[in-house]
Order: structure tokens, then C-alpha cells, then sequence
């Protein structure tokens, strides 16, 4: 089997920026000598890490990534921290546009949920969230945002999380090769300004959530004004949030204290 040294010189020829941290995982990885050498020419083709190691770190777990399954980014363990912040205890849980369920998964690992619930309308997505998720009792459903949910769910969600595609359409061809060739454009696209399932989300969000509950998405610095409009718009109070050192934008939405204060 090639040397730590030998897969690190082919990786940084490939222009791989974090060569030898990648041949290391790549080498503990393989368990022969063939495995490596094909794990090896995957990465240096550009295919992510992720997806040739057949896992992601996130939020301190090991989360099993399929081929045709968006990666998910260690930026938005971001999201994750501020949803486990305002959770209550024994919160309902949901998580739309789940892919690999990892959101679904780390929330799990440090609440728990009275339920918990994750869809996403792609069959690939959905087989891979239900792998990460087996041993949590979630529920993973496949279908179109709320569409795919029960409807006993209305009113109940104490969070929502919800990352959505936020890459403007036209930007996608400046991405990233391993994300523009190999991760599938409808996990990354998301409209012409980029916030098209934002606003889909967002523009139900408020029938669905507890009269206390929080939806949570992830968009860019630049973004987050004409998100907190649409937010408003949908009649959601919205509260964003930079975190400098992964320069991730959370934003957090609750429901206007008119909506969520029972009539007398």
C-alpha cells in the first residue's frame, strides 16, 4: 500500500489545498492496496473527500455520505448550535431538505426530541438519511418541502431547520469543481437571487410551528437582508446571526407575538 508521503505528493499535485490531512484519512480508510489506489485517483479527479471516504465529519459524528447526496458543510454546524440553543426540552424536531440527515442526526445526538422528522424530495437523499438516521427513531419522509410531512405536525414544531439551496442559479458555474460537477445542482440551486426555497419555506413555516417555535436556514452575509424581508413578509419575525469564524449566516425565525398569542 502507497506511503503517507507518495498519496500526499499525488493529492497536492491534483491541487488538493489540505494534502497531507487527506491522505491520512484516505490510508486509514482503504483496506487494501487497490481500494486506496482507486480512492486516491476519485480524489485527485476532483470528486469531494467526502463522498470517496463514504463520510463526513459534522458536529462531531461520522455521517455517511452516498454518491448524488449533498455534502454537508462543516459551516453549518453553525445552524445546529443556534438550534440547539433555543430548543425546549423534549422539542419536535423537524428537518427539511434533510440529504444526508445530518442536521437531523447531531440534533438528535444533543437534544431529546419528543419527535423527530426529516424529509427531502430526493430518493437518493432520503435512503441516505434514513441510513444516518436508524437509530434515532426518526421518521424520514420523501416528498416536496411540508408537502411530505404528516399533517398531525401543524402548529407543533417547536424547530424547524431548513437548509435550503442558496446558490443564485448563475453562480453555479463559478463553484467549486468537486460541488459544480459532482454534487447534484438542484442541492445547490437555489433561483435567481438565491432564495427561492427560502421563501417557500418560510412562506409556510408559520402554520406549522409551535406558538414558541423557531424555523432555522443558512444563506450568505449578502443575502440576509432580502431573507429578513421575505421573512417578515411571511408574517415570521427574523434574527440573523454572523458567525465570524466559519463566516456562516444563520438566520432564526419565529412567529410575530400576534400569531402566536391565542386570541381572548
Amino acid at each position: 500500500m502507497a506511503g503517507l508521503r507518495e498519496v500526499a505528493a499525488r493529492l497536492r499535485a491534483a491541487g488538493c489545498v489540505f494534502a497531507d490531512e487527506e491522505a491520512r484519512l484516505l490510508i486509514e480508510e482503504a483496506r487494501t492496496p487497490e481500494r486506496l489506489a482507486t480512492m486516491v485517483e476519485r480524489r485527485a479527479a476532483g470528486h469531494p473527500l467526502e463522498q470517496v471516504l463514504g463520510w463526513a465529519a459534522f458536529h462531531g459524528l461520522r455521517i455517511a455520505v452516498e454518491p448524488g447526496v449533498f455534502v454537508p458543510r462543516r459551516r453549518t454546524e453553525a445552524l445546529v448550535d443556534r438550534a440547539i440553543a433555543l430548543a425546549p426540552e423534549r422539542p419536535v424536531i423537524v428537518d427539511l431538505c434533510c440529504g444526508s440527515g445530518a442536521i437531523a442526526a447531531a440534533l438528535a445526538a444533543a437534544l431529546t426530541p419528543r419527535e423527530l422528522h426529516a424529509a427531502d424530495r430526493d430518493p437518493a437523499a432520503v435512503r441516505c438519511a434514513r441510513r444516518n438516521l436508524a437509530a434515532t427513531g426518526a421518521q424520514v419522509h420523501e416528498g416536496d418541502l411540508f408537502a411530505a410531512l404528516p399533517r398531525t405536525l401543524r402548529g407543533r414544531i417547536d424547530i424547524l431547520t431548513a437548509n435550503v439551496p442558496y446558490v443564485p442559479t448563475a453562480e453555479i458555474p463559478l463553484l467549486p469543481a468537486e460541488a459544480r460537477d459532482h454534487e447534484p445542482h438542484p442541492t445547490l440551486d437555489g433561483g435567481p437571487d438565491g432564495l427561492t426555497l427560502l421563501r417557500r419555506v418560510m412562506g409556510e413555516a408559520a402554520t406549522w410551528l409551535s406558538p414558541t417555535g423557531h424555523a432555522l436556514t443558512e444563506t450568505t452575509p449578502a443575502q440576509a437582508p432580502a431573507a429578513e424581508r421575505a421573512i417578515r413578509t411571511a408574517g415570521l419575525t427574523p434574527t440573523v446571526t454572523l458567525v465570524s469564524a466559519t463566516s456562516t449566516t444563520v438566520i432564526t425565525a419565529r412567529r410575530d407575538a400576534a400569531l402566536a398569542t391565542p386570541s381572548t
